[in-house]
């Protein structure tokens, strides 16, 4: 099937130009009041002309990430195709999302851009990303990956990015020899973590490694709301953003687990990156991390192996469920020159010997529906897990797979002020959420 090539803004009718100046503007008040470095990348950027590469920008900049990201560059260089990297640090990509916007806002945007979750809709309703609907016919997109994530890639019919692979977020990890030691067995409910902080107590040992950096906060935050009461409880509040869920007394009880879980961290809690705080737990110094499942494939590059140094099990409460996000790369249309690589790289992306080895690598697991044979003990059940079916999933609040950045922003950043600040009350925060929850929905209604 051929559908002839539309101009960048041929979805952008009056409403749609509208949004557009209103975002851009928005934008430029915004960025005035960033730091110097966060408006322009690390590295110089090579002229957008530049014939035989794609400029890439993204935020795989741990040793796992760069080595996944090597298994794309290298095919990619087998089709003569050079990946010009800007390459963006900062946990969760909060950083890379500001570039961003300060490249578009400049006319210079890359051609190729990690994106996750429902930011692709934002762009692709702009007119600015490259539709890959021929490719996806071409490959046999839709029966060859799961559902959710062939949802997650289209936007009005059309498909605007590239999947990668599949994160479980609700992964706990373990030191094998600090939990030999004292006899433990990894917790399956929180009443059984709170006994392996008590017998931990006096040892030495911090019984859970954690950073006070805002997206590793609320990372704990989603694991705790979705042992809490399933996924239908956490898409109301995550989703749906529905005030009466966060005046649930469900809600309350998560912000008293959350508060609770600081007697078992090292004090004061500081900002770290995750793979200090990763390393803090494989070198013994702590027992376990909850972490999604980039460090494991974090641990292996430092040479880890599962059941060995460490070990993987689900959060506590969460066996049962998935709790996701996805490494996904999406094409910015500007003049079509590009629409050729580009569309090759989003071949490349779907290859099971790509999404194999990649996600090998990564930590996490293929989009796609069948097994992959080499996934070892820990990404086979993320993999059974996922397969279930939505009723078992929950998109990540964190990593932008249930909401907007606005509403994300806002709900981290209470949490994490909720956590720092012992002065606020639970009922405090719990009250402060709903309002977020109900400003916000007013708003998407409005």
């Amino acid at each position: 099937m051929t559908r002839t090539k539309r101009p960048a803004n041929a979805r952008t009718g009056p409403a749609r130009c509208g949004l557009a100046a209103v975002c851009l503007c928005a934008l430029t008040l915004w960025l005035g009041g960033l730091p110097a470095q966060a408006q322009s990348p690390s590295s110089p950027v090579p002229p957008a002309t530049a014939t035989g590469s794609l400029q890439v920008l993204h935020w795989w900049t741990s040793a796992s990430e760069r080595q996944a990201i090597n298994v794309v560059v290298n095919q990619l260089a087998k089709q003569d195709i050079q990946w010009r990297d800007v390459a963006i640090p900062g946990g969760a990509g909060m950083g890379a999302a500001k570039v961003l916007k300060s490249m578009v806002l400049a006319n210079r945007a890359p051609e190729v851009t990690q994106l996750n979750g429902v930011v692709f809709g934002e762009w692709a309703d702009l007119g600015l990303l490259l539709e890959l609907d021929n490719v996806a016919v071409q490959g046999n997109w839709e029966k060859q990956m799961f559902p959710t994530v062939w949802s997650l890639l289209n936007n009005h019919g059309h498909v605007v990015a590239a999947p990668l692979g599949i994160h479980r977020i609700n992964s706990l990890y373990y030191n094998v020899a600090v939990f030999k030691r004292y006899n433990l067995s990894p917790p399956k409910t929180w009443d059984e973590f709170d006994q392996i902080v008590k017998k931990l107590q006096g040892s030495g040992v911090v019984p859970l490694a954690q950073s006070a950096e805002a997206w590793q906060l609320a990372t704990l935050f989603e694991n705790l709301a979705l042992a809490e009461s399933g996924p239908a409880y956490y898409r109301k509040l995550f989703v749906e953003m529905s005030p009466a869920a966060y005046l649930d007394a469900r809600m309350l009880h998560i912000l008293k687990r959350l508060r609770a879980l600081a007697g078992a961290m090292a004090q004061p809690v500081r900002e770290r990156p995750w793979t200090e705080v990763a390393r803090s737990m494989v070198s013994g110094e702590a027992a376990m991390l909850i972490m999604g499942d980039w460090a494991k494939g974090e641990l292996n590059a430092w040479g880890m192996e599962v059941d060995q140094q460490f070990g993987c099990a689900p959060a506590p409460g969460t066996g049962e469920y998935h709790l996701y996000s996805t490494d996904t790369l999406a094409m910015f249309a500007g003049n079509y020159a590009h629409q050729p690589m580009q569309e090759t790289l989003a071949r490349l992306t779907m290859s099971p010997a790509v999404q194999s080895e990649y996600n090998r690598i990564k930590g996490s697991i293929p989009v796609l529906r069948a097994a992959d044979p080499h996934m070892d003990r820990c990404a086979r059940d993320s993999w059974r897990t996922f397969s279930k079916g939505p009723m078992w999933q929950a998109p990540s609040l964190v990593h932008r797979m249930a909401t907007d950045d606005t509403t994300k922003d806002a709900i981290v950043a209470e949490v994490q002020r909720f956590f720092m600040d012992r002065s606020i009350s639970e009922e405090q925060a719990q009250k402060r959420l709903a309002t977020i929850a109900r400003t916000l929905s007013r708003n998407r209604n409005d």
